[in-house]
């Protein structure tokens, strides 16, 4: 009965610390968070003001892959509307609204959660310059009760940190949507050049077959469609969610009666794989040896060649040789592909 009386006593003097500290904690927050991406604002702003747009790159429902949505006429900029609901959590729900628009300039959104009658306020501001676009996020949380007032203490925390994930997420849509675009056209073939690389992360197959004629190809091409397929049949990714296809090899294999070789596509995050015959794979950040080849596949062995003697010349040690296919790899005698050879002292 003593422990049950200084337990109640205990409770008391918490409530009486919390209910004098929420004094202090106001009923609504406003913060700020900016973000700049190396994308002009015309390609960026269409990703905001396009709900359905907006829902595949956005952390809050991208990483949920229970999520679910309606989206309501119109479907972009003034006016447009999207409803979302988790189909294993009946309490995540919740409703959009884009209530203002300044087209490549200013946004609203009114987010309401669960069957709350206040909503997040979010405005945000896009500057452009030098092919970059500064977004700023002017965040308003909804009025909380008395009791709940402490989730304004974890809030402008946990909203930091899903905004931080989602743009990562769209710097990865525009790349792939943008530089299959923009790459054909600045393309210059038989060059070397030195280009700084940044991560990527493949998901591909570990693959070894014969360096014969026209065997070495024809295996790439299966490995290809084999990956294609699984990365947008099993895991639903569009074209604009996945980057153009990587093999990795030793650098001079092109020598060896059997080629070893990795095959991967780009993701922007790793995913639950269910099929052990795929693996992902991280390419580091390096500097690179590069040179745009085009031609028959038999005939990457020359530049290739070019780029180990430019390393040799250089006294530089080399990687593996990343050959990123710019097209479909289906026609051996007119491939497109970026050579690749990472160099370091």
């Amino acid at each position: 009965m003593r422990f049950l009386k200084f337990g109640i006593v205990i409770l008391l003097f918490l409530a009486a610390i919390y209910a004098v500290s929420m004094n202090f904690v106001d009923e609504s927050r406003s913060f700020t968070i900016e973000k700049e991406i190396n994308y002009p604002v015309e390609k960026v702003f269409p990703q905001f003001n396009n709900l359905q747009n907006f829902a595949r790159w956005n952390a809050f429902f991208s990483d949920d892959p229970q999520m679910s949505y309606q989206f309501f006429s119109p479907y972009e900029g003034q006016g447009s509307s999207m409803t979302y609901r988790n189909l294993k959590n009946s309490g995540t729900m919740g409703e959009i609204f884009i209530r203002y628009e300044n087209p490549l300039h200013t946004l609203r959104y009114q987010l309401f959660e669960g069957k709350h009658n206040s909503p997040y306020l979010i405005d945000l501001k896009f500057k452009t310059g030098n092919q970059k676009t500064k977004i700023t996020w002017i965040i308003h949380t909804p009025k909380q009760p008395f009791l709940k007032r402490s989730l304004n203490l974890i809030n402008e925390d946990y909203i930091a940190e899903h905004i931080d994930r989602s743009m990562k997420n769209l710097v990865h849509i525009l790349a792939n949507k943008v530089d299959k675009e923009e790459q054909r056209k600045n393309l210059k073939f038989d060059s070397l050049m030195v280009e700084d690389a940044q991560n990527q992360l493949l998901l591909g197959i570990n693959v070894t077959t014969k360096n014969m004629k026209n065997t070495l190809f024809k295996n790439i091409v299966m490995n290809h469609n084999k990956v294609l397929n699984f990365i947008t049949m099993d895991l639903g990714k569009r074209d604009d969610e996945y980057g153009a296809p990587v093999m990795i090899t030793d650098a001079d294999n092109f020598k060896d009666k059997e080629v070893s070789y990795f095959y991967g596509i780009p993701l922007s995050r790793k995913l639950e794989i269910s099929d052990n015959n795929f693996s992902f794979r991280t390419l580091n950040a390096s500097r690179n040896y590069v040179i745009y080849y085009q031609g028959s596949y038999a005939g990457r062995i020359k530049p290739i060649q070019q780029l180990l003697l430019q390393a040799k010349k250089d006294s530089l040690k080399s990687g593996y040789l990343q050959q990123t296919f710019l097209e479909r790899p289906d026609d051996e005698n007119n491939a497109v592909i970026k050579l690749s050879l990472p160099v370091f002292k």
